[in-house]
């Protein structure tokens, strides 16, 4: 799905809930104008803000990353996270799986907070996850699973890409 995919998909939820870009960017703190760019699609949007649009329209993120055909089956790009949905089209389930690459040096970000629980597992690399200040370097085969409305962020901060297994609870 493309950066204008994702527009596309979050004004129609938006309208669909009668809600202004103001509403939106005052539950989110993100600006009109980056909430109206990204709806344009002349602007990328960064997994935290996407998190928190999410959260805003009370829909599942793993949404904005759905294919739209069953034969695409490629990694999704946002900014510099790579993502690949496999929740195979499922949507009743309690939680979203996702497969995210993390590209070399990868440390830009602020930490966030979402609700539900997180749980990560390293497939290939390295990854320094960061939860409430707290920094954890995960090897191939280590595992996390945390509370996600405490802050946390996820780097690479080696010189390969990391994969990770991303599982996020569903919250109603």
């Amino acid at each position: 799905m493309s950066d204008g995919t994702i527009g596309i998909t979050l004004k129609s939820l938006r309208k669909e809930r009668k809600m202004t870009l103001k509403e939106l960017a005052e539950q989110t703190d993100v600006s009109i104008s980056f909430l109206s760019q990204v709806e344009r699609g002349k602007s990328s949007v960064t997994l935290e803000s996407l998190r928190k649009i999410a959260d805003a329209l009370n829909v599942d993120p793993s949404l904005f990353f759905t294919n739209e055909t069953e034969e695409i089956d490629w990694a999704e790009r946002l900014e510099r996270f790579y993502y690949k949905d496999l929740s195979q089209g499922v949507k009743e389930a309690s939680f979203i799986p996702m497969l995210v690459t993390l590209k070399p040096g990868d440390s830009e970000g602020n930490p966030f907070a979402h609700s539900g629980y997180e749980f990560l597992f390293v497939v290939d690399g390295v990854l320094t996850v960061e939860v409430e200040g707290e920094r954890t370097e995960l090897a191939q085969q280590q595992s996390i699973l945390f509370d996600a409305r405490q802050k946390h962020y996820w780097f690479n901060l080696t010189e390969q890409d990391v994969r990770f297994l991303l599982v996020s609870s569903k919250t109603n």
